[in-house]
């Protein structure tokens, strides 16, 4: 009886210890809570984080192949494929094979998604603002650019 006691007592504790330490646990939780707290603050936009998010990278790239696009965001490709057919059946972005090379697509928005996009922003700043009252303005920014050399690419 008494091994068991002490078994379990270890495991909880270090169990805990891995709770309290393990980046992996840590930054998944913060980003579940983080999105979900914004995409409350987003819901009245009509867009949730992930959305959004990948809309803004769309903006920005200057190259507007679905490989770059699938660098920037992270994304497993089958995630990335998901999300864009949605963007592309509500009309907000438009996907097209590149004719020099039949193997590649390429992917932007729409002027319908680039007015959608603009048209959250103001509610994405407002949110913002709220988050920053709880977390440093930046921080999850710096967290994944010193992430970057993990993604092994």
């Amino acid at each position: 009886m008494t091994g068991r006691r002490q078994s379990r007592k270890t495991l909880r504790t270090d169990t805990r210890a891995l709770l309290e330490r393990c980046p992996g646990c840590n930054s998944r939780l913060a980003a579940r809570r983080i999105t979900r707290f914004l995409d409350r603050e987003l819901e009245g936009a009509g867009f949730g984080t992930a959305q959004l998010g990948l809309m803004a990278q769309i903006a920005v790239l200057p190259d507007d192949t679905m490989a770059t696009l699938l660098r920037r965001s992270g994304l497993e490709q089958s995630t990335l494929s998901r999300n864009l057919r949605a963007l592309e059946a509500a009309g907000l972005v438009e996907i097209a094979v590149v004719e020099a090379d039949l193997r590649r697509r390429a992917v932007w928005l729409t002027e319908a998604g680039a007015r959608r996009l603009e048209a959250a922003l103001p509610a994405w700043r407002a949110a913002l603002a709220r988050l920053a009252a709880h977390l440093r303005p930046g921080l999850a920014r710096r967290l994944a650019k010193a992430a970057e050399v993990l993604a092994g690419d």
